[in-house]
């Protein structure tokens, strides 16, 4: 007997376990792949997304608590993984209009730090640890109180230094997500400059490597991969003790399955906070242009991450991760079922599937005048008389848009 049958949405009851969808899993508001269908709610929401899905029979006949527990066996509590330390959580304090302007003067600051910082390195100096330190706190600040508005800023500031943009997008990307569990402010600053150094060994590569355009030799690679033992000498002549700083250089590039270098090292046995770095390392990579490959949309990176959970990443920080940043991050270029194309302002965490998009480009793709500002959890498309969603997400620079140009309009457009 099948455990696992397929069923028409309209035919769902409460109790039934759905084990899968017709659809992938990011594409829906549902991030736990398999759950029991507890009230009418699901229901009207599963047929919202899917035409049918697939129903597990055995579980849905037993009772609640054990169809839970199967459900969940692999899975560990984000607790868990940060059991040595005590976890609280945050809420948005500002709203993206009154946070832009401070994040605008945080990255501004940072990136002049940062470069100040680098060049030194470059030089053979050390790290100015206290200037260093000194440089995060209005970062923390800003994503701790509303994450959208320094995603959207950082988003709009290309470097035209890949190695400045990754550092500084490390940073970003690592406090969001140690926010999103809830880690203390100290841990978010461990975080921000674990983020930013993780990379810092590369200033002893030669440049010829780093910049190459062709596939490296093994030898090269092998070359290439000690950036790890040179940024740690570099953290160690700086004097930087932090355990956890010293724990993202080290292990940034190890995986959850043990494929990863330089000791191969697997699961829990890879520190936390390294967990984190290999996952924004991975992300700001994908999505940031190199001499080697092209930036992908930030969505499509999103599910290259996601695809790689319990592989490359730990899963449950990889879901973490989407929950704090978005299926569609503050800056990614998108066209909805219009035919307009426009650019994510604020994800809105709550409704990932359903953020505020600046419309660019009308049905025919002619540039508007003036963008507007559509919040796509009201919008309708008054032409077709449905919904206005998300139809797919744009590579960097479709259309000829150029991000750093665009400023963001002040007044809400109606839907």
């Amino acid at each position: 007997m099948l455990e696992t049958i397929k069923i028409a949405t309209a035919e769902l009851e409460v109790g039934m376990f759905v084990s899968a969808l017709d659809r992938p899993w990011l594409e829906t508001p549902f991030m736990i792949q398999g759950f029991r269908i507890e009230n009418r709610i699901q229901i009207d929401r599963l047929q919202e997304y899917c035409h049918y899905v697939f129903v597990d029979t055995r579980q849905s006949k037993q009772p609640a608590e054990k169809v839970q527990h199967a459900a969940v066996h692999k899975r560990v509590p984000v607790a868990h993984i940060f059991r040595d330390r005590l976890l609280d959580s945050y809420g948005d304090q500002s709203d993206f209009s009154e946070e832009r302007p401070r994040a605008e003067q945080a990255l501004d600051q940072l990136i002049n730090d940062l470069c100040e910082i680098f060049e030194e390195v470059g030089r053979g100096g050390k790290i100015n640890v206290i200037h260093l330190r000194k440089s995060v706190e209005p970062l923390i600040g800003s994503i701790s109180r509303n994450p959208d508005a320094c995603l959207w800023v950082a988003r709009l500031k290309q470097h035209d230094q890949y190695t400045y943009e990754h550092a500084l997008s490390s940073a970003i990307w690592s406090v969001a997500l140690g926010r999103e569990v809830g880690l203390s402010r100290q841990d978010l600053r461990s975080l921000a400059m674990g983020g930013m150094l993780m990379d810092i060994g590369k200033l002893r590569v030669d440049p010829e490597l780093l910049h190459a355009k062709r596939p490296l030799t093994a030898k090269e690679s092998a070359y290439m991969q000690d950036h790890v033992s040179h940024g740690l000498k570099i953290i160690e002549e700086s004097g930087i003790i932090n355990p956890d700083v010293l724990n993202m250089v080290a292990h940034h590039h190890e995986r959850h399955n043990g494929s990863g270098y330089p000791l191969g090292t697997r699961g829990e046995m890879i520190p936390a906070v390294a967990r984190i770095a290999a996952i924004v390392d991975t992300y700001g990579a994908l999505t940031s242009h190199r001499e080697y490959a092209a930036a992908i949309a930030p969505s499509h990176a999103i599910r290259v991450l996601y695809d790689s959970r319990d592989e490359d990443f730990q899963a449950e920080l990889v879901e973490a991760f989407i929950r704090a940043i978005g299926v569609y991050p503050a800056g990614t270029l998108v066209e909805l079922s219009s035919g307009e194309v426009g650019v994510v302002v604020a994800e809105y965490r709550t409704r990932r599937l359903h953020p505020t998009v600046m419309i660019l480009l009308d049905p025919n793709k002619r540039r508007l005048t003036v963008p507007l500002l559509r919040d796509l959890q009201d919008a309708n498309d008054q032409a077709a008389g449905r919904p206005v969603n998300i139809v797919r997400s744009l590579e960097p620079g479709a259309y000829g848009i150029d991000l750093a140009g665009i400023e963001r309009p002040k007044v809400h457009a109606s839907a």
